[in-house]
C-alpha cells in the first residue's frame, strides 16, 4: 500500500488502512530522522486503545506500552553498533512476549529476522510531504 501525507492529521488514515491488515507482530520503522516514525506510532497506539504517552525510545531503547490486546513494545535500534548489543537488550523475549513490536531503525537486526512473519512501513520526507508505503 502507498499513502502520501501532507498534514499530520493525514496518518490517521493510514492507522485506518493498515490497521486492519496487521496480521503479524512486529512492525519495521524505516525512514530518514524527522520522517514521521514516532507520530505514527502516537497515531497507532491511540487507535489500539492505549492511553500511554508515546514518545521516541531514542535514548532508552524500548518502551513499553499497555493496549487492551497487550504489551507493545516501542524500539529505536539507532544508537546500536551490532547484533550483539541488539540481543544484550533482550530483544528476542520482547518478541516472544508481545502482542505488538514496532522497530525502529532495523537494520542492524534485520538479517535476524529472516525466517519470520514482519510488516514493514518506508516513510520518505521530500520536504513538501511524506512518501510512505506498507507491506
Amino acid at each position: 500500500m502507498q499513502f502520501i501525507i501532507n498534514r499530520i492529521e493525514d496518518w490517521q488514515e493510514i492507522v485506518n488502512n493498515i490497521l486492519p491488515g496487521l496480521k503479524h507482530n512486529i512492525l519495521l520503522l524505516k525512514g530518514n530522522l524527522g520522517a514521521g516514525k514516532t507520530t505514527f506510532t502516537q497515531f497507532l497506539l491511540k487507535n489500539l486503545g492505549s492511553d500511554d504517552e508515546v514518545n521516541s525510545p531514542t535514548y532508552s531503547i524500548v518502551n513499553e506500552y499497555n493496549t487492551p490486546k497487550g504489551k507493545i513494545y516501542h524500539f529505536d535500534l539507532y544508537r546500536l553498533k551490532n547484533i550483539e548489543e541488539v540481543y544484550d537488550i533482550g530483544i528476542e523475549e520482547y518478541l516472544d512476549n508481545a502482542f505488538l513490536c514496532i522497530i525502529e531503525w532495523p537494520e542492524v537486526y534485520e538479517e535476524e529476522l529472516y525466517g519470520l512473519n514482519y510488516h514493514t512501513m518506508s516513510i520518505v520526507n521530500t520536504g513538501d510531504e511524506r512518501e510512505v508505503s506498507f507491506e
